[in-house]
């Protein structure tokens, strides 16, 4: 059984919950989901990361979480799309 786990993320000031922006653990797969909708999911053997083609860059607050998450700027992330080393992917 695959049984995954969801928390919010945690404010890097304040160490707070924050409403709509959540972290899944699953078994292989550490995913970053704001409000509805998958933004990017980590496997958790490889390290290989794929971000949604449609969401990964939606807004000022998901790209603010999503390089929390990531750890690397939206300058950074840009880089790796265009190098290939994260692929982007329907993810909804």
């Amino acid at each position: 059984m695959n049984i995954c786990k969801v928390s919010n993320m945690e404010s890097k000031r304040s160490g707070r919950p924050v409403a709509n922006q959540f972290i899944i653990e699953s078994a292989h797969h550490t995913i970053f989901q704001s409000y509805s909708t998958i933004i990017g999911a980590k496997d958790k053997e490889s390290g290989e990361v794929c971000l949604d083609e449609d969401s990964w860059n939606y807004s000022p607050t998901t790209s603010k979480y999503r390089n929390q998450w990531l750890g690397i700027t939206t300058k950074e992330t840009k880089d790796r799309i265009a190098s290939g080393k994260i692929k982007l992917y329907k993810l909804n």
